[in-house]
């Protein structure tokens, strides 16, 4: 896949770094040329250039990236205003960093499609959620064992979770599921509220948009979006 990232302090940097390594092209962007110098042999690709200026943003690769993240951190006023250009060039998935609430309600009105908050959620865990398709998020508990929010597979919908035999095939365990619904939020856009369904039953019926809140070892997580979402 591949990746712009707008701003190279420590959750940016981080997270461009995993990314690179996981194997992604990675652009990194920021504006002091000593952050840039300090990745340049880390990740893809580093520019120094002010990610302001809407000509020169436009002359990026973007119709060819898949995912746009602006962790600007230090500067709000910055963060607002790339991700606004970036709405308006039509990204393909556009994620942005909030830095409080406030912050959080103006991002949601310019209507990025997922935000950020690197002081509750690490970029080990963002590298893992942005890599893997099909995983909505996920929560590393040791090197080798994660559980992770994956969305129902198509051929899935419809059967009960004994039906589908993913603890025998892929030896993962479902623990829950979650199901969204839409409410209008207070800048009058509609948001997802996710609402837990508790401990998943063997004859718990799967629908359309459910999430699976599964168990398991890493290589086994793999082995079925491998095999389901490719």
């Amino acid at each position: 896949m591949k990746f712009i990232i707008m701003g190279l302090g420590n959750f940016g940097a981080s997270l461009a770094e995993k990314l690179t390594i996981q194997g992604n092209e990675v652009i990194g962007i920021d504006t002091r040329m000593n952050k840039v110098d300090a990745l340049k042999e880390k990740i893809s690709h580093t520019i120094c250039m002010d990610a302001t200026d809407e000509f020169t943003v436009s002359g990026l690769p973007l119709k060819d990236t898949d995912i746009v993240v602006v962790a600007i951190g230090e500067d709000q006023g910055a963060n607002i205003m790339v991700t606004a250009l970036l709405k308006n060039l039509n990204v393909k998935r556009l994620i942005s960093r909030a830095i409080n609430p406030l912050h959080e309600k103006v991002l949601q009105a310019i209507g990025v499609d997922e935000i950020v908050h690197p002081e509750e959620e690490t970029a080990e865990r963002w590298a893992k959620k942005l890599c893997l398709v099909g995983v909505v998020d996920s929560y590393e508990l040791s090197d080798d064992f994660s559980i992770v929010e994956v969305n129902v597979p198509q051929q899935y919908i419809g059967k009960t979770i004994m039906e589908t035999n993913i603890r025998k095939k892929y030896n993962l365990l479902v623990l829950t599921t979650i199901k969204s619904s839409e409410v209008l939020s207070s800048v009058g856009h509609s948001k997802k509220i996710r609402n837990v369904q508790g401990v998943a039953s063997s004859d718990l019926l799967l629908e359309k948009d459910d999430v699976l809140v599964v168990y398991g070892a890493n290589k086994d997580i793999k082995a079925l979006l491998k095999k389901k979402f490719n």
